[in-house]
């Protein structure tokens, strides 16, 4: 096991030009095609693997997918984005 943590945000660009955390990489999923091809070699399949959409659908979509894919420690950011500017910090924008 690898004491890294990852996290992924799946939202779209301009999701991001609205409200982003930092230390997020973004893997929008409309450019599936662009980095499918390249999660398990720019991403480690044995790390803690955190990913954020906007309240958790499609979140929930890379997480099973990345599953598939023999990525062990997989957590949806349960009401993503929305939740997080709600109840973590409310200076943030919402959308």
């Amino acid at each position: 096991m690898t004491e890294s943590l990852q996290l992924i945000d799946v939202r779209e660009p301009d999701e991001l030009e609205i409200v982003a955390l930092p230390g997020f990489t973004n893997l929008p999923l409309s450019q599936f095609e662009q980095w499918a091809a390249r999660i398990a070699v720019d991403f480690d399949p044995q790390a803690e693997t955190y990913v954020l959409c906007h309240h958790g659908v499609r979140s929930a979509q890379m997480c099973y997918w990345l599953q598939q894919q023999g990525f062990t420690q997989v957590i949806n950011i349960e009401g993503g984005i929305h939740l997080y500017t709600l109840s973590v910090d409310q200076s943030l924008p919402r959308y």
